[in-house]
């Protein structure tokens, strides 16, 4: 009996999910906790495993499309098993039929009710196709990416009525506006007409008492070289990802919309808890952890709000909420966007906890196996955009909280030291905090404390 693909509960809260892509195509074998698709929230892009060996028999729910927990995506088994219809298997699981989605139909006045991928929707829209008018060979008769190209590229050539492509009349030119019709006169005219042949001027006739001879034929002028131009087309349209989507969103809120943005910056010198670093890398590598900067800007980013509460926080209506704990969250660059897995409870972490929990989420996050409760629940953000090389920057609050802070790349400086000049491997570290919890003096008191911990470290 065929095994069901369901889809899973992805968090406490996390009550339906849009399957983003699947990784394997009907027919195809698949093992046991391999991934077999990738599933996206508001939150999270997460890969789900397969949950038994054999063929993918049939996919029920396709890219694109957003369904709740619970719901049959897929049917895995082997090759000579049949796997239920599509109208069956919804029904087995108490729901109604699939309805109708931009996936699934497409607009202009089509008749076509098959299933369509988004990008076969999207060119449909773009140019204006009805579906129903293109044969389909994909499965059960479904039209196809090739075969909207296939009938693109079919009416560019012999036009839409079976002759030459349509040249406008005037009466069609006058339905367009002036910057789409075609032009005339000299304005419009090319200053070499490229193609032609160069007609040579007649002979001037022999003069007046001269024998007329046969004038010689002139050699035949060969025509003018044309040189192929690669048409570059002007652009194209990138649609956006969940996640792209989410943090537009997000950002957008938090900077327009909701916290007055201020930020303070202090340069610090990292030669300390380099030094340290050096000593100590050998020793955490045999527990399995690479000890990585990150590690202490976290430690020194707990201690410093531990004396500054009011940057743990978070704005409300009625009052500014303290948080206890610090719950850490930690910004994680991907080829899709930016992703913020959070270290619960990191005061109660030392180096060596940080580390391994800096370590394990990063990796997690960039392979897609964060689970949505991962990412939720940070009350303070780092995010090192210095692993880039980029000297400065500006973060923007990660809602609700109340702070960020941004670390910059660490590289070697001329500092002057007790009226001496010495090198001295410093980075630039910035606070972006919401001005309605915090004015400058507890911003400063914060990075004074952060500062003082990592030149200081030991």
């Amino acid at each position: 009996m065929p095994t069901k693909v369901i889809m899973p509960q992805l968090g406490e809260s996390v009550v339906e999910g849009t399957v983003s892509r699947w990784l394997k195509q009907e027919g195809e074998a698949v093992q046991e906790y391999e991934p077999l698709l990738e599933v996206s929230t508001d939150k999270v892009d997460t890969e789900v495993p397969s949950p038994a060996s054999g063929v993918l028999l049939r996919i029920y729910v396709q890219a694109g499309q957003t369904v709740e927990r619970g719901t049959l995506l897929a049917a895995i088994g082997q090759p000579d098993e049949v796997p239920a219809a599509e109208s069956e298997a919804v029904a087995a699981q108490g729901g109604a039929p699939l309805p109708a989605t931009p996936e699934r139909a497409t607009t202009n006045g089509s008749t076509y009710t098959g299933h369509v991928t988004p990008v076969v929707a999207r060119m449909a829209a773009e140019h204006r196709l009805d579906l129903s008018q293109i044969s389909g060979t994909g499965r059960d008769g479904r039209v196809t990416k090739k075969d909207v190209e296939a009938y693109l590229a079919q009416r560019e050539s012999v036009g839409t009525h079976g002759h030459a492509p349509l040249q406008p009349t005037p009466e069609t030119e006058t339905d367009l506006p002036p910057w789409e019709r075609p032009g005339s006169g000299d304005l419009f005219k090319p200053t070499v007409e490229y193609g032609a042949a160069t007609q040579p001027s007649p002979p001037a006739p022999p003069p007046e008492g001269e024998g007329r001879k046969a004038a010689a034929v002139p050699p035949a002028t060969p025509p003018a070289r044309v040189h192929p131009v690669e048409v570059i087309p002007p652009g194209e349209l990138v649609p956006l990802s969940t996640m792209r989507r989410a943090i537009a969103e997000h950002m957008v809120r938090s900077k327009l919309h909701t916290s007055p943005h201020v930020t303070t910056v202090f340069e610090v010198d990292m030669s300390a808890a380099l030094a340290h670093r050096e000593a100590n890398r050998a020793a955490f590598a045999r527990q399995g952890v690479n000890l990585t900067l990150t590690a202490y800007f976290a430690a020194a980013a707990v201690k410093a709000l531990q004396a500054n509460p009011y940057l743990n926080a978070q704005w409300t209506d009625e009052g500014i909420y303290l948080h206890h704990a610090v719950h850490l969250s930690m910004a994680v660059a991907m080829d899709e966007g930016l992703i913020v897995p959070v270290i619960k409870n990191a005061q109660d972490l030392n180096l060596l906890g940080l580390a391994r929990a800096v370590n394990d989420l990063s990796a997690r996050a960039r392979q897609k196996q964060l689970k949505p409760d991962e990412v939720q629940g940070g009350t303070f953000t780092i995010t090192n955009h210095g692993v880039s090389g980029s000297l400065l920057a500006t973060p923007i609050i990660n809602q609700p909280q109340v702070g960020i802070l941004g670390v910059g790349i660490v590289e070697k400086r001329v500092k002057v030291m007790n009226d001496a000049l010495t090198i001295r491997p410093c980075c630039y570290v910035t606070l972006t905090f919401d001005h309605r919890v915090a004015d400058g003096a507890v911003g400063d008191a914060f990075m004074q404390t952060l500062k003082q911990t990592l030149e200081g470290w030991v």
